[in-house]
């Protein structure tokens, strides 16, 4: 058995926990994901500054803190804090242990950086799998840096090394990338985000323990955490985190595409989920390649509306802003409004008195959003509507990124594993590929016999957990008896999603059913624009569409509530 830990979910997450995951319970590996496609532009621009930069200098904070805890205890440490510069972070971590007079060996995988190929994008990184990883563990490293891989590989790499496994190996493969996927948002697996928060003690879900898994070299696993921390590890909640960013039945990977239709789990005592019967496939022949540009400048204001009038206040305001634009020398080339009716009849405070305007404008031309935008805002406060003011000023602007996905053949990815005496090894691409095709969907559970409804909300009976990927979203929607599965199955149909969130109605939406966990997941094409750095929508991220769609209203059967 391998226990693989994981002590952070992105850039940012809580910084004490590398050391909790050192010294809560029995571990040999930790992992620590910090990269996200948000991330990635903003380690470029840190590039920009300082070509020196790139990876994710929290990780070395932690670090330095807690190194000689991971090499006393025998712990290895395998991470993506690299980001666009996995050498440099190396060799701080090298310098590190030098300082602290520890004799810790330190290896790194390169071969990601495609910006060279892609002229005009701020950082193209492919999504490299796992046995960089492993043939630096193999080769006997003690902590290993990457750049882009995915998520997933920060397992697959260590679990492939551990238990001896090969390309090819699919159904093992297929095992560990689910229990990465579990494990890499850190959290969200133990109770963090989670729909039915409200089911347990709020003292437990105050502060959640991170996550770890028990792999087997069958590639099943027990998702669980350290023994005494807080938060809750079951079904419901690797559910919900197995859901997330993913979209149909096959989960396509560098090494292997893991068919998330065979996923079983079951309860395997407190805190405890088994997760088998995984089968995998060959990977598909291409590798995703995240790229990152400056899409632009951008600028908004928040107007507040209170009282009486709110649309005709709001309708003067976006006309006296019109015309102050159109005067302007430079008109932004995107001028978009959203009223945001927060406002409340013979309201007893001030705020539920009001509403919010809220004016985001785009360009190309800095000037565009800058101080004549400002100007046009700041200028209204005098001669606009009664009880004018704004949440704040706006300021001069600010550069706004563009994500775009592309994909290049695996063989013309040249990933290397950089070991810890120097040796540059070559890792070979997948030697088997299959273009991942849709499965066909599989036969739905017979309906919930007729009877009495009830309108409520849809979160009564199903779970959710949404997410981005580039401009798309998913929402993923789960039922926990196998009675509201049969009733969420027949009745919420992609053009019942439709209705219930109506921004997705104009957009493709594309619905995958999974009965071993009870699951529909819904994918939402363009509804995030260019991705979560453009900021299309309120929500930019797409974080919080599975909650609305719960608070939804629908016609559900009594006996389900």
């Amino acid at each position: 058995m391998l226990r693989i830990g994981n002590a952070s979910g992105f850039y940012g997450d809580r910084f004490d926990a590398l050391r909790e995951m050192l010294t809560g319970g029995e571990l040999d590996v930790l992992t620590g994901d910090y990269l996200a496609e948000l991330t990635m532009l903003i380690l470029g621009r840190d590039r920009l500054k300082d070509p020196d930069a790139g990876y994710a200098r929290t990780f070395l904070r932690q670090l330095e803190e807690c190194l000689g805890l991971a090499h006393e205890r025998g712990v290895r440490i395998v991470t993506n804090a690299g980001g666009l510069n996995p050498a440099g972070l190396a060799e701080r971590v090298r310098e590190l242990a030098g300082r602290l007079g520890l004799p810790v060996r330190v290896a790194h995988v390169e071969g990601d950086d495609l910006t060279a190929r892609h002229p005009g994008s701020l950082a193209a990184h492919a999504y490299l799998g796992g046995f960089g990883i492993a043939a630096c563990l193999r080769a006997g490293a003690d902590v290993v840096v990457t750049g882009r891989v995915t998520d997933a590989s920060l397992v697959t790499g260590p679990a492939a090394a551990h238990f001896g496994w090969r390309p090819g190996e699919y159904d093992r493969l297929a095992g560990a990338v689910v229990a990465g996927h579990v494990l890499e948002c850190g959290a969200q697996a133990t109770g963090g985000n989670y729909a039915f928060f409200a089911d347990h003690a709020l003292e437990r879900l105050r502060r959640p323990g991170f996550p770890l898994a028990e792999i087997h070299a069958d590639g099943g696993c027990v998702v669980t955490k350290h023994p005494g921390t807080g938060g809750v590890v079951d079904v419901g909640t690797v559910t919900a985190q197995l859901l997330y960013e993913t979209g149909g039945a096959r989960y396509a990977g560098p090494d292997v595409t893991a068919r998330l239709d065979t996923v079983r789990l079951s309860q395997d005592g407190p805190d405890r989920v088994r997760v088998d019967g995984v089968r995998g496939e060959a990977p598909p022949p291409t590798l995703k390649v995240g790229l990152n540009r400056l899409g632009g400048f951008r600028n908004e204001v928040t107007f507040v509306l209170t009282g009486l009038d709110i649309e005709r206040k709001a309708d003067l305001v976006r006309r006296q802003m019109d015309d102050a634009l159109a005067a302007a020398e430079a008109r932004p080339a995107e001028v978009r409004w959203d009223l945001v009716r927060t406002d409340r009849a013979d309201a007893d405070t001030e705020e539920r008195a009001s509403a919010l305007l809220r004016l985001v404008v785009r360009d190309g031309d800095p000037q565009a959003v800058g101080r004549a935008f400002s100007g046009a805002a700041v200028e209204l406060a005098l001669a606009g509507y009664p009880g004018f003011h704004v949440l704040a000023p706006p300021g001069k602007g600010a550069p706004y990124g563009v994500f775009e996905a592309a994909y290049v053949p695996q063989d013309t990815v040249g990933q290397v594993a950089v070991l810890h005496d120097g040796r540059r090894v070559p890792v070979s691409p997948a030697h088997e590929t299959r273009v991942p095709a849709d499965v066909p969907e599989p036969p739905l559970p017979q309906p919930l016999a007729a009877g009495p409804t009830r309108r409520a909300p849809l979160g009564l009976v199903a779970g959710a957990r949404s997410g981005d990927k580039g401009g798309d979203a998913n929402v993923g929607v789960w039922a926990r008896t196998d009675d509201a599965w049969r009733w969420l199955a027949h009745e919420l149909t992609a053009d019942r999603f439709r209705e219930l969130i109506p921004e997705s109605r104009p957009l493709p939406v594309t619905r995958h059913v999974l009965p071993r966990l009870r699951a529909l997941n819904f994918v939402v094409e363009g509804i995030l624009g260019e991705g979560v750095a453009a900021q299309h929508r309120f929500d930019p991220q797409a974080k919080a569409l599975g909650e609305w769609l719960r608070s939804r209203h629908l016609d559900i059967p009594e006996a389900l509530l």
